[in-house]
């Protein structure tokens, strides 16, 4: 039964392609800091990193304390940095917008961590997983999806830097190597249709 759940999730929302462009990048979300902002807003002179991810599932608080990281390291790269919930299955309780508030405070995000109101963008570009990461170039063309790197429970331990590697070569104009890998974690709890 859940196994076809989520294959039907899939089949209604089909993911953003590698060379495809994001729409929807006009869209106002809220974010903790009550002020409303677009992923164009948020974009840097080379492009824009965007993560869905939550407040609970154990791959992000794995992952997340490598977030302001990549924030900073995007910055040097002239990359933006957006952080979107789309759990609206769970807005009454732990994904709530004062959850999401007391969350980043208490983690010391340096990025906008935004409301996905009724998981607009998750089912536009296809998110499946917190975190699921998007990297998008100046033009809003996808250059790299999948996962930060190769390993959520120690940063220490990591082998690959999908994430950080497709940054530096996107603000080079080089070609990403590896430009999707699979994500890994929680399956994001969007609105059912």
């Amino acid at each position: 039964m859940f196994l076809f759940a989520v294959s039907a999730a899939r089949a209604a929302h089909p993911a953003l392609n590698i060379g495809e462009k994001a729409n929807l990048t006009e869209t106002k979300m809220e974010s903790v800091s009550g002020i409303s902002v677009s992923l164009n807003d948020l974009k840097g002179e080379n492009g824009l990193v965007l993560i869905f991810s939550c407040n609970t599932c154990p791959f992000v608080l794995g992952w997340e304390n490598r977030y302001n990281e990549i924030c900073n390291w995007g910055k040097s790269n002239g990359v933006g940095m957006a952080v979107l919930n789309s759990n609206h299955q769970k807005r009454d309780g732990d994904e709530s917008l004062s959850a999401m508030k007391e969350h980043a405070q208490a983690k010391g995000y340096q990025f906008p961590y935004l409301l996905d109101h009724e998981s607009l963008l998750a089912n536009a570009f296809g998110g499946q997983t917190t975190p699921h990461v998007f990297l998008f170039d100046k033009n809003f063309q996808l250059v790299y999806k999948g996962a930060i790197d190769d390993n959520y429970k120690e940063a220490s331990a990591v082998k690959n830097h999908y994430l950080k590697d497709a940054i530096e070569h996107l603000a080079a104009g080089k070609p990403i190597a590896m430009s999707e890998t699979k994500p890994v974690g929680c399956g994001i709890k969007r609105k059912l249709d």
